[in-house]
Formats: structure tokens, sequence, C-alpha cells
């Protein structure tokens, strides 16, 4: 059980993370990669990712194993930028205190592999074959699927959003689960080990993943800027071609030749700040049955997504429903 203490000047300070992390992500889809459970949601990722992957993964699974601690530096909580690029940059420029302690406190609970006593001591060398392993592992597992990583992730802060609007931070905290539970002034989650992390007014960083499986993730060193990782509903068909959105421009044949029509433009539009089947029916005049048909069809185009959480289903616009839209016009 994972237990998370809140002061009154913490909830003042809950803040939901921008966008979907780029080393978390690696992370916890290294980790999700090596099980075997959730095969419903990611088995075919996995059964496409496997053979796929180079030595990256194997440079990495050891210090990201399915169970257990892995090192807080792999995922820095300060510097790391919008980019992959800054992500990485930041990591390997760990100071080399934080390498040693991290790497000591992994080892105590399973043994690593020797390239990793290199690793402690701060070696340029060791840690720019990491930063290496953490681009070419991107490319090869998660590329493919960033616009939809990314949209996913985008629907989960709107569903958010609506939560904090509708009941503050209470709402917020409360409609996190099922994992979570909000217990004033605790925030719990299920755990492999007890841990406890006491804000103390340093606030709390929520961080919506994609693949952070099947329970919440947060750093081992409590004194560490006090961040939790969540994770989010996507489809169980998040990697068939259906998901792979088409590029904004190029409407062309296929799925998004259907997006003619002043409805189906207006349910996108509407769908901005996110909306469920009966507000769209209700702003639009337009039966629930015909919404439903027009969301399917904007999902599948990769224009729209569905995220359901907190007894709600939100259909939001994507990065590229977005673009449609601007390139559109008002």
């Amino acid at each position: 059980m994972l237990r998370v203490y809140f002061t009154a000047e913490d909830l003042a300070r809950v803040r939901v993370a921008s966008g979907p992390d780029f080393l978390w992500e690696i992370s916890n889809s290294v980790q999700t990669l090596q099980r075997r459970d959730g095969a419903r949601v990611f088995g075919q990722w996995r059964r496409w990712a496997r053979p796929r992957l180079s030595d990256s993964c194997r440079l990495l699974s050891p210090l990201l194993p399915p169970h257990g601690c892995s090192p807080d530096f792999l995922t820095p909580t300060h510097g790391a930028g919008e980019t992959l690029h800054a992500a990485v940059d930041t990591l390997v420029r760990t100071p080399r205190p934080r390498l040693r302690t991290d790497l000591t406190r992994v080892a105590a609970s399973r043994p690593l592999p020797g390239w990793t006593e290199a690793l402690a001591q701060g070696d340029t060398d060791a840690l720019r074959r990491l930063g290496r392993a953490l681009h070419t592992y991107h490319l090869e597992a998660l590329a493919p699927f960033w616009p939809r990583i990314h949209a996913q992730i985008d629907a989960d802060r709107i569903l958010r959003l609506h939560s904090l609007l509708d009941g503050g931070t209470d709402g917020l905290l409360a409609g996190l689960g099922p994992q979570l539970r909000w217990c004033p002034p605790v925030l719990e989650a299920d755990y492999p080990v007890d841990q406890e992390l006491r804000l103390d007014g340093r606030g709390l960083t929520l961080q919506p993943s994609f693949f952070c499986w099947p329970t919440p993730v947060t750093l081992a060193d409590g004194e560490l800027p006090p961040v939790l990782v969540y994770p989010i509903d996507h489809a169980a068909d998040w990697t068939g071609p259906a998901s792979r959105p088409t590029p904004p421009g190029l409407p062309g044949e296929g799925a998004l030749g259907p997006l003619i029509g002043q409805t189906r433009a207006a349910v996108l539009k509407a769908a901005r700040t996110g909306a469920s089947t009966v507000e769209l029916a209700r702003l639009l005049a337009v039966t629930h049955p015909a919404i439903s048909q027009h969301v399917k069809v904007l999902r599948a185009a990769g224009l729209l997504t569905t995220v359901r959480g907190a007894g709600r289903s939100l259909h939001v616009a994507t990065a590229e429903g977005r673009a449609l839209l601007r390139g559109c016009g008002p």
C-alpha cells in the first residue's frame, strides 16, 4: 500500500502534468514489456515490439525489471523539458552521488550487470551508452504509436479538468481510481510494497502514463520532488491500423473521406475541450445514435479519442483533429 499524506498547502499545489513524460513512458513500457498480465491491453503491442527490439532493451531491462524497485535517476524530475533529447540530456548529467545512491539501493534487492559499476561512478561512456539505448528503444518500440499515446494522455488531462471543475481538488483526487482511493487527507494506492510519501507543503505532480501498469508508481526517494504516475484508460485495440492517425492535411481517400459534413465538423469542434455523447447530442440537437456514429468515424480517422473514468466518458479531439480544425478556419 502506498499512502500519500497531504496538508492544506499541498491541496492547493496539486497539478496534472502537461503531457506524456518520455522517460516515464520508456521506463513503464520496458517493465510492461516483460510482464505477462495485461494481455488484453498490451498483448498485441508486446508481440509487435519484441521481434523489433535491438540490444537497447537488453541494456535497459536489468535496470527496469517487471517487479521491484528501479533507479530514480531514470526519470528525472527537473530539467527534462518537452523533448526526448532534452530528457536524455538531463539524465546523462545526473550527479554521481545520485547514481551511486540509486544503484546501491537497487543492487541490495537483486544482482545488476557489471557495466552498472561504471555507471554508478558517473563514467561518461556508460552514461552515453545508456542515453543511446533510451533513444533507440523509443524509436523502435514507442515512436510508431506516440501520436496515439499523446492523444490518450491529452484526453485524460481533460477528464481530470472536468473532475476539478465539478468537485475541486477533492473531486480530482477522488476521480483517479480505481487503483487510487482518496480518504482525506491521505491518498491511498495499491502498491507492491508499503511506502509513505509525506508531501509537507511541496505539492504533488500527477503524471498520467499510457504504459503504467497495473498500479501507480512513485519515486523511491521521498526527498525528491513528489510525483505520482498513474495508469490511464485506453482502448484494447490501440495498436490496430485504425488507431494510427492520418497526418493532418492529407484527407484524400480512406477514413477521412466521410468527414465532409457540417454535423461531423461540429462534433469535432465541440470535442476540443471534451464532451460526452449526451452533451454533444444536446448541443447539436442530434440524436444519441447519430452522435455515436459520428464519433465512431472520427475515432477511426484518428481525429478523436474517447476516455472513460470517474463515472463518465468524454470524447476529445486529438492533436491531429485540432490541427485539422485550425487548417479549416474558425
